[in-house]
C-alpha cells in the first residue's frame, strides 16, 4: 500500500466514527464565495492509462482544495444545468453551488463560482447542532430541492435559491417507521425516478443501513402512484450513500465499504427498476468496483446527467469527513449501455 494511501486509510479508521460539527455563527446565514483549487485526475487506477472498466469509460476527475474552514464533508450534489451548475449538500449543515470547468474535450479541468451558506431555521438563523443538519441525501426537481437527513430523521423540501437559501416549506412522510432508522445510517439516497417509468418522477428515498429482519436495506417510494416500503437487497459489506435513476428506469446505487484489513472501497450497482415497488426486494448486478488502487475517498455523493453529445454520465463525489488526511474527489464517468 502506497504511504498516502496508508495515511488516508488510517485515517478512515477514525473518521468513521467521528464527525466534526459546523462552526458556530451569529445572525443570519451568509453566502460565502470560497475559493477552490482543482488538481485534475487523468487516471481512475492509480499508475495505469487505462479508461474503460467494464460498462463504465473514465473522462476525467479533480481533486478540490480550499483554505476555507468550512469547505468539505460533501455528500450529495446534483446539477441543476447538465454537467455545468450545480447545488449539493455537506453532512456539517451547509449548501454548496458553482459550476464543473470543463476543456475543449468536455473533460473537468476546475471549479467555478463556488459558494457555500449555512441551513437555517425558521427565523433564518443558523444552525449549529449538527444532529439537527446532518443533510446526506439531495433531489432537485423544478426549482425544488428534497434533503434527507440523518440522526434527525427527516425528509424537507426548500426552494432552490443560491443567493439566499430558506428554510424548509414542507416535511415528507417518509413511510418507513422511523424505529426501524439507525440514528446514523438514514436516508443517504433521495432521487426522483424516471418521468416514463412505473413511478412517473415520483420520490425514492433509500437508507444506508438501516436493515430488516432479513438484513436487507430499508426503502420507500413516498412520492407517487405507487407509494410504499420495500427494501434493497445487502449484497456483502457495502453500505448504500447515494443513487440516481437512469433514463431506462433502473436505480443506480453508490456504494461503500470499510474495513481495517482492506480500508475503503466503492461500488456502483445497477437496480433492476421493475424490482422497485412496494414489498418488494430491489436487487441487482454490480457494474464497477474499486478500492485504495484506484482515485477514491469515502464516495459519497452521485448524479446522473446527459451530455450535450448524447453521451449518459455518472458523476461522484466524495466526503473528506474535515480530515487533512482525505480528499475530496469529483470523477466522472460515461455509462454505456450496450
Amino acid at each position: 500500500m502506497r504511504g498516502g494511501a496508508s495515511l488516508r486509510f488510517f485515517a478512515l479508521s477514525l473518521v468513521t466514527l467521528l464527525a466534526m460539527a459546523p462552526g458556530g455563527s451569529a445572525g443570519p446565514a451568509a453566502v460565502e464565495p470560497i475559493e477552490i483549487s482543482a488538481r485534475p485526475i487523468t487516471e481512475f487506477q492509480i499508475g495505469r492509462a487505462d479508461r474503460q472498466f467494464g460498462p463504465l469509460e473514465f473522462v476525467g476527475g479533480l481533486e478540490m482544495t480550499s483554505p476555507s474552514r468550512d469547505f468539505g464533508a460533501l455528500s450529495a450534489l446534483r446539477f441543476l444545468k447538465a454537467g455545468g451548475d450545480f447545488v449539493g449538500v455537506a453532512d456539517t449543515g451547509f449548501w454548496f453551488f458553482g459550476t464543473v470547468v470543463r476543456d475543449a474535450d468536455r473533460r473537468p479541468v476546475g471549479i467555478r463560482n463556488f459558494h457555500m451558506q449555512q441551513m437555517v431555521d425558521g427565523s433564518g438563523q443558523p444552525i449549529d447542532k449538527k444532529w439537527e443538519v446532518d443533510a446526506e441525501g439531495l433531489a432537485v426537481k423544478d426549482g425544488i430541492a428534497t434533503v434527507g437527513f440523518e440522526r434527525n430523521h427527516r425528509v424537507a423540501q426548500f426552494k432552490i435559491d443560491p443567493a439566499d437559501m430558506k428554510a424548509p416549506f414542507k416535511q415528507l412522510d417518509f413511510l418507513v417507521p422511523a424505529r426501524e432508522l439507525r440514528q446514523n445510517r438514514g436516508f443517504e439516497t433521495v432521487t426522483h425516478a424516471s418521468a416514463s417509468g412505473q413511478h412517473q418522477g415520483g420520490l425514492v428515498v433509500v437508507s444506508e443501513k438501516s436493515l430488516d429482519k432479513s438484513g436487507n436495506i430499508y426503502a420507500a417510494i413516498i412520492e407517487g402512484p405507487h407509494k410504499g416500503v420495500f427494501t434493497v437487497k445487502r449484497n456483502g459489506d457495502f453500505d448504500i450513500t447515494d443513487g440516481a435513476f437512469l433514463p431506462d428506469g433502473d436505480l443506480l446505487l453508490l456504494e461503500r465499504s470499510f474495513s481495517m484489513a482492506s480500508g475503503v472501497k466503492m461500488r456502483l450497482r445497477r437496480i433492476h427498476g421493475e424490482s422497485v415497488e412496494k414489498g418488494a426486494v430491489a436487487d441487482g448486478p454490480v457494474l464497477l468496483e474499486a478500492d485504495m488502487g484506484y482515485q477514491i475517498d469515502n464516495m459519497e455523493g452521485l448524479d446522473v446527467w446527459t451530455r450535450d453529445d448524447g453521451a449518459l454520465m455518472v458523476s461522484l463525489v466524495s466526503d473528506d469527513n474535515h480530515s487533512i488526511l482525505q480528499r475530496n474527489l469529483y470523477l466522472e464517468f460515461i455509462l454505456h449501455q450496450d
